[in-house]
């Protein structure tokens, strides 16, 4: 397969409403993949409030042909408290995506609890039964938590085919993401890896001029979210790199250059380390607008939209008293919590791919935004 994959997690939407997906142009978008000789595609159980899967089914399952595309879910351990439930939710992911089998079947984010809830629950024995069943090809797990925690995994649970880990040039280094040592780790153990949230959540689409100015000067012509991409994609264990496409230019500049891809030269890696550390010192809040956070707030705080905000507004002048981030705060809080409703309940945190510390970025949205409004 051509290493670029389609996820169904930051799809086009209608009227601004995450989970409302614009159907029209994900089925172009799906065609046009399929067309260029693109396969894989990549859904879960929370993705777009839930409605990721039957979008999938509809714009892809019911249109083309089972052997013209892969297809991947996962799943959804958060919300799975019976062993007895493993099943019925897996007979609910097959229904709702509308095929008979999975290609790549993922336990979602064995990362902090997950890990004793799967053991507890006997996930692994469960996935490997739908693997003889011949109901899933290949079985996995995404990933979000330290190197050290995968190498238990990995030695404990050999079975496994793959994993899937977050990856990108701004966390390679990271002490708290640790792209590269994940990576290494799988390596070590022969799992080959799927990378996610190469791009960031989209930070790597837009820079710090400093940032892009740098990369800039090594190839002025290509995208600046294709380094991000080509930087996952050039590495010799990575088997697949998912992008989240929000719209067909997406999409279209994506195939551009993983349809006959090509691997970033030295240069250009280094390059790429260079602006890291520029975008490392502009960005206040490292979140990735995943949502995840979203399914537990009891506030319904739009947490991920809040930080988005404060980090704009963070990049402008400090003597600035009126933003036009202020007045989109006012907008969004309308309809739903504001960051000063928050009850600290922590729920957000234990969801939080990135292990941020929702609740205090929280109060200084709030200080931010709340007071001028």
């Amino acid at each position: 397969m051509k290493k670029l994959g389609f996820g169904f997690m930051r799809l086009p939407v209608t009227n601004g409403e995450f989970g409302n997906v614009d159907k029209e142009t994900v089925c172009q978008m799906v065609d046009y993949f399929i067309e260029k000789g693109f396969q894989y595609f990549d859904t879960a159980w929370f993705y777009h409030n839930g409605n990721s899967e039957a979008a999938l089914r509809d714009c892809l399952v019911r249109r083309h042909k089972r052997s013209a595309y892969v297809l991947a879910d996962k799943l959804p351990l958060v919300i799975i408290q019976r062993e007895e439930e493993l099943e019925k939710y897996f007979k609910k992911q097959l229904s709702r995506c509308g095929v008979k089998y999975f290609d790549y079947y993922l336990i979602h984010d064995m990362g902090g609890d997950r890990r004793e809830i799967a053991e507890r629950l006997h996930v692994f024995d469960f996935m490997k039964r739908k693997k003889e069943e011949g109901l899933v090809k290949q079985i996995g797990f995404s990933f979000h938590d330290t190197a050290d925690v995968l190498d238990e995994i990995l030695t404990q649970h050999p079975e496994v085919d793959f994993v899937q880990i977050q990856l990108n040039y701004l966390d390679w280094e990271s002490e708290v993401i640790q792209s590269r040592r994940c990576y290494e780790t799988a390596k070590l153990h022969g799992k080959p890896v799927i990378v996610m949230e190469p791009v960031k959540g989209g930070t790597l689409a837009c820079l710090p001029d400093e940032a892009e100015s740098l990369l800039r000067a090594c190839d002025p012509d290509r995208s600046i979210a294709s380094w991000a991409v080509r930087f996952a994609a050039g590495l010799n264990n990575v088997m697949m790199v998912l992008s989240g496409m929000s719209s067909m230019e997406q999409m279209r500049d994506n195939i551009s250059y993983m349809d006959k891809f090509v691997p970033l030269t030295e240069e250009e890696i280094a390059a790429t380390q260079k602006a890291a550390d520029v975008i490392n010192s502009s960005i206040t809040i490292p979140c990735t607008g995943c949502s995840y956070c979203l399914h537990k707030c009891p506030a319904d705080i739009a947490i991920p939209k809040y930080f988005s905000l404060y980090n704009m507004d963070m990049q402008e002048s400090s003597v600035k008293t009126w933003t036009a981030q202020t007045v989109m705060y006012g907008h969004i809080a309308e309809q739903a919590g504001k960051a000063g409703d928050c009850v600290e309940c922590g729920q957000c945190e234990e969801m939080c791919p990135q292990h941020l510390p929702v609740r205090e970025w929280l109060k200084k949205v709030a200080d931010q935004f709340e007071g001028v409004l």
